[in-house]
């Protein structure tokens, strides 16, 4: 992770005085190259580094200048470490935390430690099935996107075994909990969830990136599409007072909630991809739920009670608890 390397290289920096690109590269275990980029990175950041050259030069904070972050208040100091707290449940970020507490006054070193502390992340659902990828696969894209590196990336879509792409990693985005990389390919840009990757492989050429690219829009577009196919059919239906808190939880930000009917009944209009998906959630909120429209929905709806009718034929309900 480079921004783990830089802070490293900057309080290698601090606490030698003066240092060569072969010893930035040996001390963090990386190429020269990369340890000369590194050097040049700080640079151009802004941090006081200057190169010599010569016998006896080598890299050095300008007028031996300390860079202790006692430029951050502690209002910031304390956001940066709950947001990474959370997160460092892998070596690389237990290292990065401990380096930046190392270089923080010692009047402020307590509420850093107690904000790590002060979150979890847990990477499984309800279903204990985990949701986030391999910290490996994580890591290697972060890299791959940092580098500029193209990839062979194994994934597994959805309903389909796993297979092998060449992709151009442009991106990581987080969205409510779940990780995607964006990434160019031989079909334009395309999104891939993490927790469907399966391994990377960087090839060693460098990344394709379209002119101008920016991955915030980038991903606005790519969503953008995806929201609009999850809403392409509407229905319009009623629902009983005791079903329309159940179908908001279903389907949340699918349902939009109108007045009350003459009868009671609450006015909704549900939104899905296609009319068979949406009369397969609606399905099974029974008779609490009647469809008024599309005519395809309640098709699909009228072929599902058919088909579940036929094969729970005779089947007798259970009795409610408590009787």
């Amino acid at each position: 992770m480079r921004a783990d390397r830089l802070v490293a290289t900057l309080l290698f920096l601090q606490e030698r005085g003066r240092v060569t690109v072969p010893e930035v590269a040996a001390e963090l275990e990386v190429s020269e190259r990369t340890a000369r980029r590194d050097l040049e990175a700080l640079a151009a950041a802004g941090i006081p580094v200057y190169s010599q050259r010569g016998r006896g030069g080598g890299w050095s904070l300008v007028g031996g200048a300390r860079t202790d972050l006692t430029g951050l208040t502690a209002e910031e100091i304390r956001a940066l470490f709950l947001v990474a707290g959370p997160l460092s449940a892998t070596p690389e970020l237990r290292t990065t935390l401990r380096k930046l507490v190392r270089a923080l006054p010692s009047t402020m070193r307590e509420q850093a430690h107690a904000a790590t502390r002060a979150g979890v992340v847990d990477a499984t659902d309800w279903s204990r099935n985990a949701v986030t990828a391999d910290a490996a696969h994580r890591s290697a894209l972060q890299g791959a996107v940092v580098d500029g590196v193209r990839v062979r990336l194994g994934y597994a879509g959805v309903g389909r075994p796993a297979g092998e792409r060449t992709v151009d990693p442009l991106g990581l985005v987080a969205k409510a909990g779940v990780d995607y990389l964006v990434a160019g390919t031989d079909k334009g840009l395309r999104t891939f969830r993490l927790s469907r990757v399966t391994s990377v492989e960087p090839t060693g050429e460098p990344v394709v990136r379209p002119p101008g690219f920016d991955l915030a829009a980038a991903w606005r577009t790519l969503s953008g599409a995806f929201q609009d196919g999850m809403h392409a059919v509407t229905a319009r239906a009623r629902v009983h007072p005791d079903t329309l808190a159940l179908l908001q939880r279903f389907l949340g930000g699918c349902v939009r909630v109108g007045g009350p009917l003459p009868d009671g009944w609450t006015e909704v209009w549900v939104d899905g991809p296609a009319a068979k998906a949406l009369a397969g959630h609606l399905a099974g909120l029974g008779a609490g739920v009647e469809v008024l429209e599309p005519p395809e929905v309640r098709q699909w709806l009228a072929r599902i009670a058919a088909e579940l009718g036929g094969m729970y034929a005779g089947e007798e309900p259970p009795a409610p608890r408590g009787r």
